[in-house]
């Protein structure tokens, strides 16, 4: 019989992006939409962004990160993807210790990781070219 593996669900959002990300037991291999990150993400901060809560935990080679995401820019969608891989290492933390000294919700917390970034763009306003940009003023 096959041991069974334990699948970690966390859900991300940052602007305008919704991550669904999945931990499983694994060597480490982030996989966003069914690519390698590598591939999905044209910047190497981007990645190294969205990999902070498995380095900070050391869990980088415990679990394969599998995500699925939608929505806005790379940024964004680099924001949720965190946001999600540090919801779903609580769960995996919950799960597994028992120990409040060491768990990892104290040092995620620290780091800033459990906060949702609600910052998402403004509404463009009547009169104006965009939110708060006027039109130019033509003295004559």
């Amino acid at each position: 019989m096959a041991k069974a593996k334990n699948i970690y669900y966390g859900t991300g959002r940052r602007k305008a992006s919704i991550a669904k990300v999945r931990l499983v037991s694994g060597t480490g291999k982030i996989t966003v939409n069914g690519m390698d990150v590598h591939e999905y993400l044209p910047y190497e901060t981007l990645i190294m962004n969205l990999s902070q809560p498995l380095e900070l935990t050391n869990t980088k080679e415990i679990f394969d990160v599998e995500v699925e995401v939608s929505g806005g820019g790379f940024s964004g969608q680099t924001g949720a993807i965190r946001l999600g891989i540090t919801k779903a290492l609580l769960e995996y933390d919950s799960t597994t210790s028992k120990d409040s000294e060491n768990s990892f919700r104290k040092v995620l917390k620290a780091a800033g990781f459990i906060t949702r970034d609600s910052r998402i763009k403004e509404r463009k306003k009547p009169g104006l070219k965009k939110a708060r940009r006027a039109p130019q003023f033509s003295k004559r």
